[in-house]
């Protein structure tokens, strides 16, 4: 595949017809595309390939894999992705963005293991929605040599295959050694005679996929080996490396809402759409009049992307902060930092407010420091008590907390979110806290109809906890891509402050 250096130019994904009307092919991925690519195209596929893996990899903590509840909620967002389409219909496009992603998913252990699983069941989803005669010839086409079993061997031990898996008998069957099958085993789907597994054709995806696990595990791990030869193209290696944490979001820094949220109805929002890792910032700056330097960039970008003016910013935060300090100090020390975030002083940058995942992967907190991610960087003891205390039912709570262990920060965020505004199996896909805020305005305002709760959850203030008590972990989501700017001259700039 080789890379032609183009400008960036408006999405040319819809544009790439040349890769868009090749005949359609579920694969292996055993050669490596030949095309030439932009920059632009090379990125832009890597994203949404990225997009439609992590839609695998929601849905499938959510629900349980191959049964009809997660089928039916993979095909509906699958069909929201911009390149499901192409995925399906597109043997050169399906290629070239699995072998980008390949390239930035080979480099460690972790996330190889996150690739290959998101890959597998998205090979196991679109091998079955394949129609009969489609499954056969892609099995002839791989030469897998499996041994189709004739009729008189059929025959023969009719009663016994009668009695594996739902008692059904189907027309054809398969000769595997059992090793090949051990899920069917496990699960008594198979008879077994001699060492051999006799698989209706219906179940040939276990083998099939077995093969496509091995296979790309090892593609996987001689690409690894070959990475040093990319070091000499500046143009890739940073893109590489920062596919696996991309957001992959919407951009909240390009909204004309400005104004749209004024001094007066921050309290109200904060009880009512703010996430809880902006609830604890602003309870505290509430309560002590001041936050360390984490704590305002992550909370002031928030504001500034809900749609708090520069102007409303400068006497929201100089209102709270001159309660414990001269209004000549706050001028010194902190009116220039809220300006430079917008974008005013400096380098006058557009700043990004952050994403769930630079909160929960970046500058952990410390001793004193309120931002970060309540689910990551709390102790689980006390959150489970500041739920409890906000009347969130038990069950809901144990929920959340199976969420925390399992380090999925961001799916307990989603059903807190649940919980709190009395709705079901939201399908937004929560990756930033802006979004969290707009999907909670939408509920409120009605675009979105809520389901009434037999348990009200109080609204109530938040304890001042300090959020450094935590238990450690990582996450493979993203940051959006003006998080990949060098923004340390900023961070250089805060650290300067006096009391810091």
């Amino acid at each position: 595949m080789e890379i032609a250096h183009t400008k960036l130019k408006k999405s040319s994904l819809n544009k790439s017809k040349k890769y868009l009307e090749t005949k359609p092919q579920l694969s292996f991925y055993k050669l490596p595309p030949t095309e030439s690519i932009s920059l632009q195209e090379f990125e832009e596929f890597a994203v949404e390939r990225l997009k439609v893996l992590k839609v695998m990899e929601t849905v499938g903590i959510q629900h349980v894999k191959t049964n009809e509840e997660y089928d039916r909620e993979l095909r509906n967002k699958l069909k929201a992705t911009k390149i499901w389409k192409e995925i399906r219909t597109s043997g050169d496009f399906d290629q070239i963005s699995h072998y980008i992603l390949r390239l930035a998913y080979c480099r460690s252990d972790e996330l190889r293991r996150w690739f290959l699983q998101q890959e597998l069941d998205l090979f196991r989803y679109r091998f079955s929605i394949l129609n009969h005669d489609e499954k056969k010839n892609f099995a002839a086409e791989n030469d897998l040599g499996y041994t189709k079993i004739d009729d008189n061997e059929r025959d023969e031990i009719a009663n016994k295959l009668s009695k594996c898996g739902k008692g059904t008998m189907e027309s054809e069957y398969y000769k595997v050694f059992f090793t090949e099958v051990l899920d069917l085993v496990r699960t008594r789907k198979v008879y077994l005679q001699n060492g051999y597994a006799y698989v209706k054709f219906s179940d040939l995806i276990s083998i099939i996929s077995n093969h496509f696990r091995e296979h790309l595990s090892k593609e996987l791990a001689r690409t690894c080996r070959s990475l040093p030869r990319l070091e000499e193209d500046n143009r890739l290696l940073p893109l590489l490396n920062n596919l696996s944490r991309a957001y992959l979001g919407e951009d909240f820094s390009a909204k004309s809402n400005s104004g749209a949220v004024t001094i007066d109805m921050i309290e109200s929002l904060s009880r009512k759409s703010f996430p809880p890792c902006m609830q604890q910032l602003h309870q505290n700056l509430r309560q002590n009049h001041h936050l360390r330097h984490g704590g305002r960039l992550q909370y002031g970008l928030f504001l500034k992307g809900i749609g708090l003016s520069l102007e409303d910013a400068m006497r929201f935060w100089k209102l709270e902060f001159t309660k414990i300090m001269e209004s000549d100090k706050f001028e010194k020390s902190y009116a220039y930092n809220i300006r430079y975030n917008y974008g005013k002083e400096g380098k006058r940058a557009n700043y990004t407010p952050y994403s769930c995942a630079k909160i929960i992967m970046s500058n952990p907190p410390s001793q004193g420091d309120y931002h970060g991610c309540v689910f990551r960087h709390v102790d689980p003891d006390l959150l489970k008590q500041r739920y409890r205390n906000q009347g969130i039912p038990a069950e809901s709570i144990e929920m959340i907390m199976n969420y925390v262990e399992q380090k999925h920060y961001t799916l307990a965020c989603t059903h807190y979110f649940e919980v709190t505004h009395n709705l079901k199996n939201n399908n937004f896909g929560l990756q930033h806290p802006n979004q969290y805020f707009d999907e909670s305005q939408k509920v409120l305002n009605g675009e979105v109809k809520p389901q009434v709760s037999s348990t009200p959850v109080r609204v109530v203030k938040l304890s001042t906890v300090n959020s450094s008590q935590s238990s450690s972990s990582q996450l493979s989501n993203s940051f959006s891509k003006d998080d990949f700017m060098d923004d340390t001259d900023m961070c250089n700039l805060l650290d300067d402050e006096m009391e810091e």
